[in-house]
């Protein structure tokens, strides 16, 4: 299964719209795909009391509540796909929320006796694909962060960015910048 994160916030994202055109062009073997819309799944940062809930969960080795639901999908998929937008040196921080419901010890992850994270998923690439209205530093916080996350906890095999930036730039032509990212992604 493909699991699509979309961090839109826009109604007409260039983020998602490229995206959907990866996952149209990629998705050969019609895999089934399940889109989370982080706007709409009800995500809430982790707070003094449901942290407590949840580690009360977890030591119960409890994992049905719905506090759970993304970490069961994240579970279920062999890829991942991450539409983010280049927010302020990173990403819209629905995907830190996102992150901190699928990190669940004994459910996506565990500990070696050195203390090592070892997954308990079975993700074999991640594709994080984002727009930026001016130039992405070296640094790419968002998809570094990401990245490591997913590599560290999640034992993800491969990851991969997609970027279109310098949209927003005097003299530059967006739509031709998308048409070639579309094209750098499709050779």
């Amino acid at each position: 299964m493909i699991l699509f994160i979309n961090a839109c916030v826009r109604e007409n994202s260039r983020t998602l719209h490229l995206a959907k055109d990866y996952i149209s062009y990629y998705n050969n073997n019609n895999e089934p795909v399940t889109e989370v819309e982080l706007c709409s799944a009800g995500l809430y940062p982790l707070g003094r009391d449901t942290l407590e809930k949840r580690e009360s969960h977890i030591a119960e080795g409890n994992f049905a509540d719905e506090m759970f639901a993304q970490a069961h999908l994240l579970k279920q998929a062999d890829r991942i796909i991450i539409a983010a937008p280049y927010w302020d040196y990173s990403f819209p921080s629905l995907i830190k929320v996102w992150i901190e419901q699928l990190c669940v010890m004994g459910l996506t992850f565990d500990y070696s006796s050195e203390g090592i994270p070892t997954s308990l998923c079975s993700l074999n690439e991640l594709v994080y694909i984002t727009t930026a209205g001016g130039y992405i530093p070296e640094k790419n916080f968002g998809y570094d962060y990401v990245c490591e996350v997913f590599t560290s906890f999640f034992g993800v095999k491969k990851c991969r960015c997609i970027k279109a930036e310098g949209l927003d730039i005097a003299g530059n032509d967006p739509e031709e910048i998308i048409k070639m990212t579309k094209r750098e992604y499709r050779k």
